[in-house]
This record gives C-alpha cells, structure tokens and sequence, in this order.
C-alpha cells in the first residue's frame, strides 16, 4: 500500500493549470471545476458551494460526470479519478481567497468506504489534504450518495475518520430510488440534501408536499440539517420554505459557475420569497376555512341538537347532506363509538369492498385520536384535523368533533362527542391543525 505522500504526490503529479484554473489531465479526460451555491434561508446569505465536476475528452468535448466514472474498471482507478476530482475542486477553491463557507465535495461511496480500511483510518491522509491546501476539516461537507450504501459498518468506521477531521457529513438525492430513513438512522449525517425528483413533484402535487414536510420534520428529528436542491421555480423555493428546508440550491438562486459567489452573498431571489410566503399562506387559510365552513357548522349544530336529545340520525343529516361529507358517528367519554357510523353516498370515495374488516366500528376505541382529544379538551368548541388517511378506503379524510354534554332519562349527565368525517381532495390545508 502507498504511504500517505507517495500517494497525495502521485495525485498531485496529475495536475495543471489551465488559464488561471487548475485542472486535473486523466487520460483521456481533463477534469475541472464548476462551484453552485447553497444558501440559508432564515440567513439569507450564501454559506457554502457545491463543487462539480467538468470534463472534457481529448477533443475537447464535454463529458458528463457519470461517463467519466462508469469507465473506470478498476477499483483503483475509480479511486484515481475520484480523488484528484476533489483535488481540483479544493485548489480552485482556495484559489479565490478566504472563504467563511462550507466547500461540499462529491465522494463515491465506495472510495469514501476504503478510508476505513487504511491503517489509520483514513487520518493522516485527510489531514494531509487538509495542511496541502489550506482547507480545515470544519470547512469541508463531504457529499455520498444514500442509496449507494451497502456496507453501512464500513461506511459507518469511514465517517468515524471524517468526524475526527472535523469535516461534516451529507447524505445526497435522499428520496430517490431506495433511500430509507433506517440508514440516515444509523449514519446520522449532519445535513440531508432532498432530491430534485422529490422537489419537482411536490411543488406541484398538494399530497406530495405534506409528505415532504413530514420528510423534513424526520429528518431534523434524527438530528441532521435539511437541504433542498435542484430548486429552479418560485413554487419550489415557496416549497423549501413551507417544508421548513435549513438551505436551497438550485437554478433559481445561482448556476454552476466558474468563481465563487462572495461571502455574505444575499441574492434578491431569496428577500423576494417572504412577501410571496405570506400573501401564499393567507390565501390557502382563506380558501381552507372557507371550504370547511359548512362541515364545521352543521357537525357544532348537531351536537347542540343532541345535547337537546335529538337523535344521532337526525342531528347528522344536514352534515352528510353536504357534498363530500362520508360518516357521521358518536363517542362515548371514553373514546369508544356507540353503535355503528352513518354513512353518505360520497362522490370521489366510492364504497371499497378490500376495507371491510374495518367496516364495523361499534365498541372502537378512537380515545388516541386527535378529533376524540381536542374535542374534550375544548368542550362546546369544533375541532378539526389535518388530513389523515382513513380507514374505509384508499383516500385522505378530515374529521370535525364537537364535544357535549348528554343528559339522559334519569338526569345523569355523560360527556359526548359528534365526529363527522369528509372526503379530502387536496384542498391547501393553510396552517390548519
């Protein structure tokens, strides 16, 4: 095995300048560096770059990054070509003075995975890297792809060595192919960076973007800083910003480029979103509470109906009278449902013979649910949920409750509560809860 000099002078050997900028000469590539950059958005300024490759055949063509890689046939010279891409990227990087940013590099996971096989760890040759160009290790983000990781206890050891150098960890194109939130578990990087795939659809899908926001919130749950990329439209970095992403990148706020954006950096993209972010939300509270209105109405109605002794059937018929109204039921102070639920012939939901275990609900227990808690708690008052995925079909549903006080034959009073769910088609949800 080379000692950690003959192989950082080895790499070395490989680079060139080329007007001003330093490449790397691979045969039959010429590797070089393009820089985007990634910004805070509760900062609102620039605190780091993503450094990518260019190449280029011996024509002078371009060559995409992933030919560049699949042409490698051995271990070691994917390991060349992956080194001394970072190596460039480093040198152009401090090449345009000091930078209080993070660089993120690129790394494949199966040479990051090799640092772990070093003697040491992988230390002397990081730090090395680190004395050669004047990059600390709390400056370097070292980029691997989730999905590419099969020996998670090899990668586990391989960023134990990156820890020690102070450099952090992310996780790239998280939501895309087989990525799992077990091995962001076990890894525990410091940022996550959402694909682009994901992105796209959620800015405009309403379903798929409440599914990124609780991607997010997970995310920071296994303690790891969210990045959105490939962010290119107002309505993704609007995303971004709903979904509670820490930092963006993308088209929308700066290409690749040759040269660095300048420390402190604010681009107008980002100061141009809280006014748009405000007038969005206002506008989705407004549609959201005037869609929900009449449902909210007719459930209070028929729980004053039947505090007074009405019956359920009659209470509820003005709700499952209403356009995508599905069930009417009632709770007894427990939680548990007394006698089976009142059902509409709803359009958009239509009956689904696979659910019919689930059909018979007398005697359920729903005392964990949110329509059952915050209805106790605010007796006299209508609650109502976010979407949720019910139980009688493949659809999203929202319930409202209203708790009561029932007085019955012998004057003894029980608590109550009325639920009413309806069929959810995506209306925006604003900041419903």
């Amino acid at each position: 095995m080379l000692t950690e000099t003959r192989r950082l002078t080895r790499l070395l050997s490989h680079l060139d300048q080329v007007d001003g900028r330093t490449v790397a000469r691979v045969e039959p590539f010429t590797l070089g560096s393009h820089f985007q950059p990634i910004y805070s958005l509760s900062h609102g300024r620039v605190v780091g770059h993503e450094a990518l490759l260019r190449a280029h055949d011996a024509d002078g063509r371009p060559v995409p990054p992933p030919e560049v890689f699949a042409g490698c046939r051995t271990a070691d010279a994917l390991a060349l070509h992956d080194s001394l891409s970072r190596l460039v990227h480093l040198r152009n990087f401090v090449s345009q003075g000091p930078q209080a940013q993070w660089v993120f590099l690129n790394i494949h996971p199966e040479v990051f995975q090799r640092l772990a096989l070093q003697p040491d760890g992988g230390d002397e040759y990081l730090r090395r890297v680190s004395d050669l160009f004047g990059v600390p290790g709390e400056h370097m983000v070292l980029e691997v792809l989730e999905t590419s990781v099969t020996d998670v206890p090899a990668m586990e050891a391989a960023m134990a060595a990156v820890r020690r150098h102070g450099c952090l960890i992310a996780i790239d194109d998280f939501g895309a192919g087989q990525s799992n939130f077990d091995r962001v578990w076990r890894l525990q990087p410091d940022i996550v960076k959402l694909d682009r795939s994901l992105v796209a659809r959620a800015a405009q899908d309403a379903r798929a973007q409440r599914v990124v926001s609780q991607m997010v919130s997970l995310l920071h749950e296994c303690g790891a800083m969210v990045l959105m990329e490939g962010v290119e439209t107002v309505d993704e970095a609007l995303l971004a910003m709903e979904a509670d992403a820490d930092m963006v990148q993308g088209w929308y706020f700066g290409r690749p480029q040759p040269q660095l954006v300048p420390n402190g950096h604010t681009p107008d993209t980002i100061a141009r979103l809280y006014p748009g972010l405000g007038t969005r939300r206002e506008q989705r509270r407004l549609q959201h509470r005037t869609h929900l209105a009449p449902y909210q109405n007719a459930i209070g109605n028929a729980g004053v109906l039947m505090s007074a002794g009405v019956s359920l059937e009659d209470a509820a018929r003005d709700f499952l009278g209403l356009p995508g109204a599905e069930l009417g039921y009632l709770l007894d102070g427990g939680g548990h449902q007394i006698g089976t639920h009142l059902a509409a012939c709803v359009d958009g939901a239509p009956a689904r013979p696979a659910f019919e275990p689930l059909a018979q609900a007398e005697g359920a227990c729903w005392a964990r649910r949110p329509y059952f808690r915050r209805a106790v708690e605010a007796i006299g008052k209508v609650q109502t949920t976010r979407p949720y995925r019910t139980l009688h079909g493949k659809h999203l549903c929202v319930t409202v409750s209203y708790a009561f006080h029932h007085r019955a034959p012998d004057g003894t009073r029980s608590l109550r509560v009325v639920c009413g769910d309806l069929v959810w088609n995506d209306v925006p949800t604003g900041d419903a809860a």
